[in-house]
């Protein structure tokens, strides 16, 4: 895999127009939405590369498999989109209204998320020796991230609060169906592993 395919692949994993409502959500509650924006998109960047360099060595150490991580993954956002869905007075992200999120959920898991980290670490575990060219794809990536998130308040001001409920809610619904597919995944590879047996 080269770098443009794998920046390709990235871009795909992280979806950033998908992550469009999500990040309309997040800057209800803050007062600098580009330094937000900015300080989001540098964290998942920096929870990317730690985990090409350093994600499989954790996972060994700690005994942990690629199955676990998919279905907690699954379960995260399973809880975000029902908050989501049903909207109470502390926001689906974690915080009372008018507090500024910081790493979750824009950063981790909706951008830097099991898909992307797991996509990473098969880049280091299959190639270690081309971690220059996935430092690279990851940084692009997270460039189109940043640039896609920025017109995040363009497209609020025209679709009004309104449109940012029916988003999110859509959203919810999508995220539903993919929090399941994760987790129907993870417990798939969980049951049909090889026993090792005759």
């Amino acid at each position: 895999m080269d770098l443009i395919s794998a920046t390709i692949l990235l871009v795909i994993v992280t979806d950033p127009l998908g992550n469009l409502p999500i990040v309309m959500a997040c800057l209800e509650g803050t007062k600098r939405p580009f330094r937000f924006i900015v300080r989001e998109v540098i964290l998942a960047t920096v929870v990317l590369i730690v985990a090409l360099f350093f994600g499989p060595a954790v996972l060994r150490l700690l005994h942990l498999s690629q199955e676990a991580l998919q279905l907690a993954g699954g379960i995260v956002l399973f809880l975000i989109a029902v908050k989501l869905i049903f909207p109470t007075d502390t926001s689906w992200m974690g915080v009372k209204q008018g507090e500024e999120p910081i790493l979750f959920p824009l950063a981790v898991p909706l951008v830097a998320g099991p898909s992307a980290v797991a996509t990473v670490m098969l880049f280091a575990a299959q190639h270690p020796g081309r971690m220059q060219i996935w430092v690279v794809a990851i940084f692009i990536s997270m460039a189109i991230s940043l640039v896609a998130f920025l017109f995040a308040p363009v497209v609020h001001k025209i679709v009004g609060h309104r449109g940012l409920s029916a988003f999110q809610r859509l959203m919810g619904m999508l995220l539903i169906v993919i929090s399941v597919e994760m987790l129907i995944t993870g417990i798939k590879d969980v049951f049909l592993l090889p026993t090792g047996g005759g």
